[in-house]
């Protein structure tokens, strides 16, 4: 009797180590949601210490952390070149899996100068396999810069050859407006996005747009506080409307590619 009781319970504890080693695991193994990004993303070291905050520090208050992690890559000051020629990317990539996703937003350093002494982060206008050869001043190196589609194009693409779900954002509107209404570009990276995640068969955000309307719909006075010292940055509230925003729009994609064959 005690033989057949020591068994029972001795099956019954490796039962359950196996179902909490299960549980541990799968838990482990839940998808990442990856940001890359400038500072409208995340703002210094994402702690709003100056009042700045990008989206991406303030997303996980929108998404569901028990089904997805988020890990925020963004850096102030890159664009989409210098993201990947500092090496940032081939860190992001290194940690992503099959089954997380990638969300990208870049362009409001994009349209800096190519190869001045301050940043050299500009990218060439547009989407196309145009180059140009330069000397880079602050690598002080030979450099081969290509136009901002083609950096969107080379992250997705490297995504996708790991199993990554990439959606791809237009770059959030500036506090900048003309008579009455937000300024928006609409021939500019708002659009090259677009054209890429059309051209890259993936998902879209028209984010630039989406908030450009909500700003439109509440006016110029009170979007003046969602911003913090300049008219790029927001203020926690600011960052707060952009998150939210992303996240029904990255919930309504995730949704929909779930459904697809």
């Amino acid at each position: 009797m005690t033989t057949k009781f020591s068994m029972t319970v001795s099956v019954s504890l490796v039962a359950i180590v196996a179902l909490t080693l299960l549980s541990f695991s799968l838990r482990q193994q839940k998808p990442t949601i990856h940001l890359i990004g400038d500072s409208t993303v995340k703002n210094g070291q994402g702690d709003g210490r100056n009042g700045q905050w990008g989206w991406g520090s303030v997303l996980p208050a929108y998404i569901d952390t028990t089904e997805v992690a988020v890990a925020n890559h963004a850096l102030g000051g890159t664009s989409s070149r210098t993201y990947l020629t500092r090496g940032l990317w081939e860190k992001v990539l290194a940690q992503m899996k099959a089954g997380d996703y990638l969300l990208i937003q870049f362009g409001h350093n994009d349209g800096g100068p190519l190869d001045d002494t301050a940043r050299a982060r500009g990218t060439i206008r547009g989407i196309g396999e145009d180059t140009r050869e330069i000397f880079n001043p602050i690598t002080r190196q030979e450099e081969t810069v290509h136009t901002y589609g083609w950096y969107l194009s080379k992250f997705i693409q490297d995504a996708r050859s790991k199993g990554v779900y990439t959606v791809v954002c237009s770059p959030i509107p500036r506090n900048q407006w003309e008579e009455g209404e937000v300024k928006r570009g609409t021939d500019g990276y708002p659009l090259w996005a677009r054209q890429v995640a059309e051209r890259e068969h993936c998902d879209f955000i028209p984010l630039h747009d989406l908030i450009a309307d909500y700003y439109d719909e509440i006016g110029k006075q009170r979007v003046a506080h969602l911003f913090e010292d300049d008219h790029t940055h927001t203020s926690l509230a600011g960052a707060e409307i952009n998150a939210k925003i992303v996240a029904n729009a990255f919930n309504s994609a995730a949704r929909k590619s779930s459904t697809e064959p």
